[in-house]
């Protein structure tokens, strides 16, 4: 993706501002795929970066700087996005392709990930004669790519996904779950969560001391998979003992970082 020319736009238009709103009201599906990608055997995601604010002040003329600029391999803390930035900055000196980064929430300002649609395979005679070609990854988030495609001319627009190499689809209805169109559910919560409960009842059984262990960013489990929306696993958690009450590292219940994110769905369990 670092290979893909830079689209500049007005960050300053009231429709960008509006963009970057939805990216950061919305990034907990980002974080929510992102999450579940990390335990995949086999990678599903083809695309899965944040871009964020990076400003500094220019030394010789005092002026302010700034620039959005992507950043993939993310981990979220609840408070915190983190990554290694993607793009070659355009004048900032402060910063350089490939530095590890923290920003908070506030300064993200879109998210994408694309994932390649699954088609069914042909059957019998159909299979010598089929021609149909791989279908483009389907990109999901993308919001302030959106707004500037909705700016473009047809074929610009053409000559933009072509860079990208991605489905973009229609800029006037952004998806931000994977077949949110097929299976509107998955708003709710990721199927990986409901088809993995067995698993990790079993997980939980064969090593409970994880249900209290903390990690590098002061999370317990159920901090971890409150974050990402992972109802079917919280009621495992709290079903295996685990402790509602716990502050993170930065004094967050599970409860609190439930409203945080707008977790509907989470909140009665652990309001319970």
């Amino acid at each position: 993706m670092e290979e893909n020319p830079i689209f500049f736009a007005d960050g300053n238009d009231p429709e960008m501002i509006k963009a970057y709103q939805k990216a950061q009201e919305t990034f907990k599906y980002f974080w929510r795929e992102q999450s579940w990608e990390y335990r995949r055997i086999i990678p599903g995601l083809n695309v899965a970066c944040v871009k964020t604010l990076f400003e500094e002040q220019d030394e010789e003329t005092g002026e302010n700087l700034a620039e959005h600029m992507w950043i993939n391999e993310v981990s979220f803390d609840g408070d915190h996005v983190k990554g290694y930035l993607i793009n070659e900055p355009n004048s900032l000196k402060n910063i350089q392709i490939g530095d590890y980064v923290e920003i908070p929430l506030s300064h993200l300002t879109d998210w994408l990930f694309a994932i390649t649609p699954s088609t069914p395979k042909p059957k019998g005679l159909s299979k010598l004669f089929s021609s149909s070609s791989p279908s483009l990854p389907k990109a999901y988030g993308g919001f302030t790519i959106q707004k500037m495609r909705a700016d473009m001319s047809e074929a610009e627009r053409k000559d933009h996904d072509n860079a990208w190499q991605l489905d973009f689809g229609d800029y006037n209805d952004i998806h931000v779950v994977n077949q949110q169109g097929e299976y509107p559910e998955n708003l709710i919560e990721h199927p990986m969560s409901k088809n993995m409960k067995d698993e990790f009842v079993k997980f939980l059984q064969q090593y409970p001391e994880e249900i209290a262990n903390v990690d590098e960013d002061g999370l317990t489990l159920l901090h971890r998979e409150t974050i990402a929306g992972n109802l079917t696993i919280v009621q495992a958690a709290l079903n295996a003992g685990a402790d509602k009450s716990i502050l993170s590292g930065k004094g967050k219940t599970a409860l609190d970082y439930a409203k945080a994110f707008k977790w509907e769905h989470i909140i009665p369990v652990l309001e319970d």
